[in-house]
């Protein structure tokens, strides 16, 4: 006990308390770098915030070197600083090569700029949901479909990058798809992972698109390690089915002056203010969101039973 109160004593008491304070400032070197330091500590998360951090911090650390070098003329300080700058400029080399690896096609690019980046999603977990589709835009040629009503089976999930879609049941219109939007959002909601389904409408190119795909099993396995990402698919799911919704909302009709509101599934809402609600004889059928209200048509009126 004895020896590790002398060793703490020793190790405080070495060396005298400054009695007198330098007066002279220190070089201008000095006060370069501990400004590089308090700005290099500004910087932010990612890939580019690293860079940002390790360049500036890599640049103090040289010019500690350089002060310890030429005004201290300590073996010690210079040695330390000399090898702090020496891992930041490796640590900025590395982070360097990551940026140049995580290079994508500009289709790619135009999507992660579009929809993943504003969302704050970094290059890192973009990569992985790239390469989940094998980094591959597919081409449809204008008239050609996608999917057709009951035949094409649910095993993969899509989304246009480019072009337009034209969905249709029985050979009615529904709504189009545009870029951005996902071809089978509905169909994938609608199933879990083990279920297997076909499609209830069909998917016909109204231009010529263009489209990434996950295979249904690759994504659930992707989802399965990363859990971040399957919550971002929930989220670009979800709000991409609202849209649909609420596209179909805009056509529902029934009769003369009665509009459908999907978000009041019991009432229909009357256009002219004077007129009272009416309780209608049937409900939206559960399932697909591209379904149409039974006994519902389009600037028609009731269907009798």
């Amino acid at each position: 006990m004895g020896e590790n109160a002398s060793f703490w004593e020793s190790l405080i008491y070495a060396h005298p308390t400054c009695t007198t304070w330098k007066q002279d400032a220190e070089g201008s070197i000095y006060h370069l770098a501990s400004i590089l330091f308090v700005v290099g500590f500004m910087g932010g998360s990612g890939f580019f915030g690293l860079l940002y951090v390790f360049s500036l911090l890599g640049l103090g650390f040289l010019c500690s070197s350089v002060w310890a070098w030429l005004d201290v003329c300590a073996a010690d300080i210079f040695s330390w600083n000399f090898i702090l700058f020496a891992i930041c400029f490796v640590q900025f080399i590395y982070v360097t090569y990551q940026v140049r690896s995580v290079s994508f096609d500009r289709e790619f690019q135009e999507l992660y700029s579009a929809l993943f980046q504003p969302l704050g999603i970094s290059l890192t977990v973009y990569r992985k949901i790239v390469l989940c589709c094998d980094a591959e835009v597919v081409t449809l040629e204008k008239e050609h479909c996608y999917a057709m009503q009951g035949k094409t089976p649910i095993d993969k999930l899509s989304l246009l990058v480019s072009g337009r879609i034209r969905v249709t049941v029985d050979g009615e219109f529904l709504h189009y798809i545009f870029p951005l939007q996902f071809l089978d959002s509905p169909e994938w909601d609608s199933l879990r992972p083990t279920e297997e389904g076909i499609f209830q409408v069909t998917l016909t190119a109204e231009t010529d698109c263009r489209y990434v795909a996950w295979r249904r099993k690759k994504l659930y396995l992707l989802f399965a390690k990363h859990r971040f990402i399957s919550r971002l698919f929930s989220i670009l799911i979800g709000s991409d089915i609202a849209e649909k919704l609420y596209a179909l909302n805009d056509r529902v009709h029934v009769g003369k002056g009665f509009r459908y509101d999907i978000r009041l599934p019991n009432f229909y809402h009357v256009s002219l203010p004077e007129s009272p609600l009416v309780q209608p004889s049937h409900h939206l059928q559960r399932g697909s969101p591209r379904r149409k209200p039974v006994g519902v048509t389009n600037c028609g009126s009731f269907s009798t039973q």
